[in-house]
């Protein structure tokens, strides 16, 4: 019997687990500088480029796919240039190298004016694009495809609600129960769309260990094992290929990701430690897909609580649900989910979020082998007990615990670490 509410599931999976070139904040300023290209209807002469603390503080140290640069301020740049809005977050998947080269003399030509927004706002973005007399701005809030207005010549052309503002918003309609019912039960041909993600994931993740990319964290791993510093077994091989894809994706590969949550890194991290594990148990398609669902849902619930950006890494939220996929690849139910979930809270849950940047492959690698470990003892019957930190005997409890730390609990970390980022020399 297929359930009402598992087309919500389908619909929110399918909005929130999408292809995405290069690091969904700078690719963000690309988008919205597109947007206002399109709607001025020619070349802009300058771009001033308004963002919030967290989007600048995720943009300014990651690699812009085509570029060979990092920083928003070249984001910006070749989305103008060349940019296709329709895209969304591959927005910069059609780049030429004149466009490139178009971008590149924007900046040289400083051109480009990239400021912190006057905005309480964790996820910001504003562009405008002049060209003479003529001026377009596009603003994106809390999402990062999501348009909320266009002007051409201080005339509104475009508006929409801003996320979760919407009239007659639905309540959040994911519990773990819920989701280990649909990854479970649903038929496979409703859910069998979620390999693409192994398919694009897995492939990055390819290219990651062929050339050296990033901080080489996945090839490393596979150098330590050919020199017998490393065992070849599942938990290593899950670790190298997570690592090795967020080596390619912060450098700026011109590959897609399947993203989740509007982060390409979560979309990794929730894929490929459960694809490795499937591999190496020899498992078949339907399990794998099952799997994924798990993983992907997971991460997406947890994410509901704790907001787009905090100063929280999002890579804990992500291998918290792989983790929870491959209790499902070792046979365990819904009883060592919730384990897998509390002994993830009770370990990295205090990982921070300093930036979108090479080094985030690190963060990947450490929150992969967390919820291996966290698996793999959940499988045994163990579990951090409620009466631990902020682990509650009420496995939705913690998850809002760990939310409530991310967002709230951390504000002021967030606002530390964004000073100490802009007040480097």
């Amino acid at each position: 019997m297929i359930k009402p509410e598992w087309s919500e599931y389908i619909a929110l999976l399918k909005r929130e687990v999408v292809p995405a070139l290069g690091c969904t904040e700078p690719i963000t300023i690309s988008l919205a500088a597109a947007r206002a290209t399109q709607e001025l209807g020619t070349a802009p002469e300058s771009l001033t480029v308004l963002v919030s603390g967290n989007l600048l503080k995720n943009g300014m140290g990651v690699g812009v796919p085509g570029t060979g640069m990092i920083g928003l301020d070249i984001a910006a740049a070749v989305g103008a240039t060349g940019g296709k809005p329709e895209l969304a977050l591959e927005v910069l998947r059609d780049l030429t190298e004149e466009q490139i080269d178009a971008g590149k003399r924007m900046l040289a030509e400083k051109r480009i004016k990239v400021c912190l927004a006057d905005t309480e706002e964790l996820l910001y973005a504003e562009v405008t694009a002049t060209a003479g007399k003529d001026t377009a701005r596009c603003v994106i809030a809390r999402e990062h495809t999501a348009i909320v207005l266009l002007e051409r010549n201080g005339t509104e052309c475009f508006s929409a609600p801003w996320p979760g503002e919407q009239a007659g918003a639905a309540e959040w309609p994911l519990t773990m129960e819920r989701i280990h019912d649909f990854a479970v039960n649903a038929p496979l041909e409703t859910i069998s769309f979620i390999l693409e993600a192994a398919r694009l994931n897995e492939a990055i993740a390819a290219e990651g260990m062929s050339r050296e990319w990033g901080l080489k964290v996945g090839r490393s791993m596979e150098e330590d094992i050919q020199q017998g510093l490393r065992a070849d077994d599942i938990a290593s091989f899950a670790i190298k290929m997570a690592a090795a894809a967020s080596d390619a994706r912060m450098d700026g590969i011109m590959l897609p990701v399947m993203s989740n949550s509007g982060s390409g890194n979560q979309g990794i991290t929730a894929t490929v430690p459960v694809l490795a594990f499937a591999r190496r148990l020899n498992a078949d398609e339907e399990s794998l897909a099952r799997a994924l669902i798990m993983s992907h849902l997971t991460a997406i619930h947890l994410k509901h609580h704790l907001g787009r950006l905090s100063a929280l890494c999002g890579a804990i939220l992500a291998a918290t649900g792989s983790s929870c996929g491959i209790v499902m690849l070792l046979g365990g139910g819904l009883r060592e989910i919730g384990f897998a979930i509390k002994n993830m809270v009770g370990n990295i849950a205090g990982m921070i979020c300093d930036g979108a940047k090479t080094s985030c492959a690190l963060k990947v690698a450490s929150a992969v082998e967390a919820g291996i470990q966290a698996a793999l003892l959940a499988k045994k019957g163990t579990s951090v007990s409620g009466k631990e930190g902020i682990v509650d005997e009420d496995l939705e409890t913690s998850i809002r615990n760990l939310g409530r730390l991310g967002s709230s609990g951390m504000a002021g970390t967030d606002k530390v670490i964004l000073d100490i980022m802009v007040s480097k020399k």
